[in-house]
């Protein structure tokens, strides 16, 4: 019992702490203009955060439990830690959206739209893009669809990671 309180411990405060990190790094990312077309390495940056946090969560939690954790609580603190980080960029998103810039959504269809023009496909193709576009674009799909995919690379993450720094006490003698 005292393993499942450590562990949503870790889960709550690594997953505030990496939700908060990330919201800054949206921030700075508005601040400096490039929100509309953020360079790649600003998604580099998140995918390391998120390895870099599942790993010391994993690690802080092993040191709790006397060095011992399983597979699967390795992957259950990497996981609900990137749900809880996620959750905090999806609520920093939706006021984004619509209070900071109300016009991002617009904007980025747009830009999107371009970027079909100039890459030769026909009005009925763009027609089309853009009713698909539009269905994906509401706030809870996009929300949905955000946690799902966030969800699937931290259990990916905590899959390997957690393979790697399992450790119990058969395994120890």
């Amino acid at each position: 019992m005292e393993n499942q309180a450590s562990s949503k411990s870790i889960i709550l405060n690594q997953g505030l702490y990496l939700g908060i990190i990330s919201v800054l790094i949206s921030l700075v990312v508005y601040a400096t203009g490039n929100h509309l077309q953020p360079h790649w390495s600003v998604s580099i940056i998140g995918v390391v955060l998120m390895i870099v946090f599942i790993i010391m969560g994993m690690n802080k939690f092993k040191t709790n439990s006397g060095g011992f954790m399983s597979w699967g609580q390795a992957v259950k603190i990497g996981v609900g830690l990137t749900v809880v980080s996620t959750v905090i960029v999806i609520i920093y998103n939706q006021i984004f959206a619509n209070f900071i810039e109300p016009e991002f959504m617009s904007q980025i269809a747009a830009i999107q739209e371009q970027t079909w023009v100039d890459q030769g496909m026909s009005s009925e193709q763009i027609d089309s893009a853009k009713s698909m576009m539009e269905k994906f674009q509401g706030p809870v799909i996009s929300s949905a669809f955000g946690l799902v995919i966030a969800a699937f690379i931290g259990f990916i993450i905590s899959a390997i990671a957690g393979a790697i720094m399992k450790q119990s006490a058969e395994e120890q003698y």
